[in-house]
């Protein structure tokens, strides 16, 4: 039988929710309907502002999963008005602590033994009370030979679990009632959304599950000095336990402490995103909180008077996302179509992730991509944050049909690498308002590109550096020069104009057909190192032929 205690919580979430609904319904369907729909758009940044501030108060007020809710819903920009994320955006998982008593008890029940048995010393205010779990400073005996004494016990909050499931069942039953309007059934799978919320709240209050992130995690890293990720002492760990090695310094956010420890704070940008680009596109297992809370800057001091260097610490193994080689593959060609600014490659991306929704128009999806690219392409985070108003509502009107439509959903299983990619842009504009992720993306990109090729060509391919992106990217842009020119966005005056507009499209074509006479003797000489003498020949053929094509539409007028 349900605790009454739990039924009140239970009505009390589903009775929020029932008055958001009924409060939108009100403004956005019958008013809209009855000849006030003038006042309906004039009011709504504020009504949604006031929902979102509303429940902000309430994940406060009973902690458990209603903050780890408004976290989530955070980062549902393509679902969610932006007055509603911005207001949840910095709803932080700090409740206050349980009384030490129980955490105790409930400490020794998992591990079977009193903690005076187990640690020389427990300290007994929290270092860290979270909506699931607190977290405490502890020091090991010397019978636990680990290579380090210091640790940090993370203990669950006693009833967790059960608040866990009556939340989850609140929301189940908000989740019918939303996919019954068009417009959210239209743009998210809200159950599927919930089922897969619940999986993650379900791992996350299972630290066994926790500790084996955890060690996944140090082993990705376990090659890199500038990572550190701390150790899990097993025998002092259990599924509502985990004791970890105690790796706290300085926080993400403690930008004065970052400087004052002579650490550029853009360097620490720069490695975070660099970690981060190896989580989805190398490891495919991402660190899914990485609030300024889980994460330190570690200083680490020179020998001998040689220069300290920095590490890059992470905390909190409990939400991490896990990419599938398929959608791996696809942020793959995502990178590469930003990386090159291909807009159509960047369509064919949205496609492969299933982010359009059917019958979108991807022609101008893809004029708009290729509009940002000419905009944008290269500004910094600060020139971004700072771009005229005017010239966003310029964009704005030039696709005004698209914005309305709004043809995007962010599917299920990249939930948590958006909500990651959207932290993260925050973290490192605070760290660097300069910061140009550009710089960063092009080189990663020009990585995978080197890949797809050979791997035993890197070096060589490596010597090209950035002429092998300008040369991918080259027939994408000209197709779009083409194309404007075509719909009469690029005026041509007189006849010598339109000659070399036609001779730089013959331009294109030759450097076309020289790309594929590079890609067709480059392949040849892999598979023929392999052994495959016959392929290899004929793939020399084939590139013999793709150069004499070059030659002949060299001489064509």
């Amino acid at each position: 039988m349900t605790p009454p205690r739990l039924r009140g919580r239970y009505f009390h979430i589903v009775a929020f929710f029932a008055g958001v609904i009924t409060r939108v319904v009100w403004w956005e369907l019958i008013l809209r309907r009855i000849g006030f729909r003038g006042l309906a758009r004039r009011t709504r940044d504020e009504r949604f502002r006031r929902e979102a501030t509303r429940f902000r108060g309430l994940a406060i007020r009973m902690g458990g999963v209603m903050i780890k809710v408004g976290q989530f819903l955070s980062s549902r920009l393509d679902v969610l008005p932006r007055e509603v994320t911005d207001e949840l955006a910095n709803l932080q998982d700090e409740v206050p602590a349980e009384d030490f008593e129980d955490i105790r008890r409930l400490a020794e029940a998992e591990l079977g033994k009193p903690l005076a048995d187990l640690f020389d010393a427990v300290d007994p205010v929290p270092l860290a009370a979270a909506s699931l779990g607190q977290v405490h400073r502890a020091t090991l005996g010397s019978e636990h030979d680990v290579g380090f004494r210091d640790v940090v016990l993370k203990v669950q909050r006693p009833g967790i679990a059960a608040i866990v499931d009556t939340d989850l069942a609140a929301l189940t039953r908000v989740g019918t009632w939303l996919m019954r309007y068009r417009p959210i059934r239209a743009h998210a799978d809200v159950m599927a959304l919930l089922r897969e919320f619940s999986v993650i709240l379900h791992e996350e209050i299972d630290y066994g599950h926790e500790a084996d992130n955890a060690e996944t995690f140090h082993r990705n890293f376990a090659d890199d000095p500038g990572v550190k990720v701390p150790r899990v002492v097993r025998p002092l760990s259990a599924r509502r336990v985990l004791t970890l090695e105690d790796v706290s310094a300085i926080k993400l956010g403690d930008y004065a402490a970052i400087t004052n420890a002579g650490i550029d704070r853009a360097d620490v940008a720069e490695r975070l995103v660099t970690t981060y680009l190896k989580q989805v596109f190398e490891d495919g297992f991402v660190h899914a909180d990485p609030h300024p809370g889980n994460l330190f800057v570690t200083p680490v001091p020179g020998r001998a008077g040689a220069p300290g260097t920095w590490q890059l610490t992470f905390v909190d193994f409990g939400m991490m996302a896990r990419v599938p080689d398929t959608v791996r593959s696809a942020l793959r060609e995502l990178l590469i179509a930003v990386g090159t600014r291909d807009s159509s490659r960047v369509v064919k991306a949205y496609q492969m992730l299933d982010m359009i929704l059917p019958g979108a128009d991807f022609a101008a999806i893809e004029r708009a991509e290729a509009e940002v690219f000419d905009r944008y392409w290269g500004m910094s985070m600060n020139e971004l944050r700072n771009i005229d108003p005017q010239e966003v509502r310029e964009f704005a009107r030039q696709y005004r049909d698209l914005l309305l439509d709004l043809p995007f959903q962010v599917p299920q299983n990249l939930i948590y690498v958006a909500r990651t990619v959207s932290i993260l842009s925050g973290i490192c504009t605070g760290l660097d308002p300069n910061v140009n992720l550009w710089q960063q993306v092009g080189p990663y990109a020009r990585g995978l590109v080197e890949d797809e090729v050979s791997g035993g060509l890197g070096d060589w391919l490596d010597r090209i550096g950035d002429a092998l992106l300008a040369l991918l990217a080259l027939p994408g842009q000209a197709g779009r020069v083409f194309a404007r020119a075509d719909r009469g966005g690029i005026p041509v005056r007189d006849e010598q104009a339109g000659r070399a507009l036609r001779s730089l499209s013959r331009s294109v074509d030759r450097l076309s057909g020289t790309v594929v006479t590079a890609g067709l003797l480059i392949a040849g000489s892999v598979v023929l190192t392999a052994g495959y003498v016959g392929a290899g020949v004929a793939l020399f053929g084939l590139s013999g032929f793709a150069l004499l094509w070059v030659l002949v539409s060299g001489r064509r007028p």
